[in-house]
């Protein structure tokens, strides 16, 4: 088992972010650095692969700065953020300085790779530095939803892959909030734009995850995310008005959501008559 690191005194680090997915990170230091790293951890990892070091070089007076391109992999979840600059001694927490995200606000991966890599730094609730990432492959984009008294539509874009004729979407009871199962959905799109509606009074009260089959049936199933632009969190940020509808099972009010990991879904929940 990997032992926890223990962070000394915070040190302060300003991110960067490009268009490509990287991370530039300027940490505030001053000494003899040795080889200072810059350390990434997987939040509850215990494998190897869970810890990213970055070497620190240089780039002013009082200033460290490491890279972390879109080329060097960092799995799904949250990476806290931690300096050594100096030999033998702990690493030390960092914690957010200036952060420039608005490269991300506008970004469209080419979706060559297969993949889509999407780091966005920010501060936790203890006001440390943490990277949270996502890696998907490939990856349907959540874009415009409009909202209706009776549903929603989706409009979004898949990436590191095309849709097929037999392209469907799909609702998906999550464990443990309903019975409902799964419901597809008819999908209008060409090649990589999609679009779909979610009609509120075919649903059973529960929490309903939205996916996309891009192949149809016989192709993977691909979580409808909304990850390309500099939130890292947003459900508390992206809230959306709740409709009430009469179904067979009686009333309900329903309408989407983000969860933590920006991913969509439907929230219905039962009302008295």
């Amino acid at each position: 088992m990997t032992p926890p690191l223990q962070p000394a005194a915070p040190l302060r680090a300003d991110c960067i972010g490009d268009s490509a997915g990287g991370l530039t990170f300027d940490v505030a230091a001053h000494g003899d650095f040795g080889t200072p790293l810059l350390i990434l951890r997987r939040r509850e990892g215990e494998s190897v692969g869970d810890t990213v070091s970055l070497p620190l070089a240089p780039a002013a007076e009082g200033r460290l700065r490491a890279a972390l391109p879109s080329s060097v992999a960092l799995p799904e979840g949250r990476w806290d953020a931690y300096a050594r600059v100096s030999d033998g001694d702990q690493p030390r927490r960092l914690v957010p300085g200036v952060t420039d995200l608005r490269s991300l606000a506008d970004r469209t991966p080419s979706g060559l790779l297969g993949h889509v890599a999407v780091r966005i730094p920010y501060a936790t609730r203890q006001g440390n530095l943490t990277v949270r990432s996502w890696l998907r492959a490939p990856h349907a984009e959540a874009g415009e939803l409009r909202l209706t008294d009776d549903g929603a539509s989706v409009r979004g874009r898949v990436y590191g892959t095309q849709l097929a004729p037999e392209a469907h979407a799909e609702l998906r009871t999550r464990p443990g909030t309903g019975e409902g199962g799964v419901r597809r959905l008819e999908v209008a799109g060409d090649r990589t734009e999609f679009g779909f509606s979610v009609p509120y009074a075919a649903l059973e009260p529960g929490e309903w995850d939205l996916w996309l089959r891009p192949a149809g049936d016989p192709g993977p199933a691909v979580r409808v995310a909304r990850l390309l632009d500099d939130v890292a969190d947003k459900h508390p940020v992206l809230t959306y008005p709740r409709a009430r509808v009469e179904t067979r099972h009686g009333p309900v009010e329903a309408g989407p959501y983000y969860t933590r990991d920006n991913d969509l879904s439907v929230s219905v929940t039962a009302l008295r008559r």
